[in-house]
C-alpha cells in the first residue's frame, strides 16, 4: 500500500532532481495541476493513470522507488546516460528542429486581450527528460 506522505517526499524529490516547479510537471506529464498539489500535500494517493504518466514521461524515474521507496532514483541504468544540468545553450538548428515538430495555433486577436498577450516563458522539453527555459 502506498502511503501518502511518503509518495508525496519521492514526488518532491522527482521535481528537484528535474529543477520543475509542481505547474512545469503537471504541465510535462499533461495532469491536472490541482492532483499534483493535493499528491504533494499527502491529501491523495496516486491513480495508476498519474504513476503510469510519471513512468512514460521520466524513464528514470523506477516504478517500485516511486510506489514504496525500494530501488534507487534516478535509476541506475539511465543515471550514466543523463546529463545533470539541461544543456546551457543550444544552437539556432536545434531549437529550430524541436520546433519543427510542434503544432501552433493561433487565435485571433479577439480571443486574446493585449494585456494577457505577453510572452512570459518558453519551456522546451527534450526526449531524453531534460528541458530548457527561455523568460522574458
Amino acid at each position: 500500500m502506498v502511503n501518502s506522505n511518503d509518495f508525496s517526499k519521492r514526488l518532491e524529490k522527482i521535481l528537484d532532481y528535474y529543477g520543475l516547479s509542481a505547474t512545469a510537471f503537471s504541465d510535462a506529464i499533461d495532469f491536472n495541476r490541482s492532483t499534483i498539489s493535493h499528491l504533494l500535500s499527502g491529501r491523495n494517493k496516486p491513480s495508476l493513470d498519474f504513476v503510469m504518466k510519471v513512468i512514460q514521461q521520466f524513464p528514470e524515474v523506477e516504478l517500485y522507488w516511486l510506489l514504496n521507496g525500494k530501488g534507487t532514483f534516478p535509476s541506475e541504468k539511465e543515471n550514466s546516460s543523463i546529463p545533470s544540468a539541461p544543456p546551457s545553450q543550444e544552437s539556432a538548428s536545434e531549437i529550430r528542429e524541436a520546433t519543427k515538430s510542434l503544432s501552433v495555433t493561433a487565435k485571433s486577436p479577439s480571443e486574446t486581450s493585449p494585456a494577457s498577450a505577453a510572452i512570459e516563458r518558453i519551456v522546451i522539453f527534450y526526449e531524453d527528460g531534460t528541458f530548457k527555459t527561455y523568460e522574458n
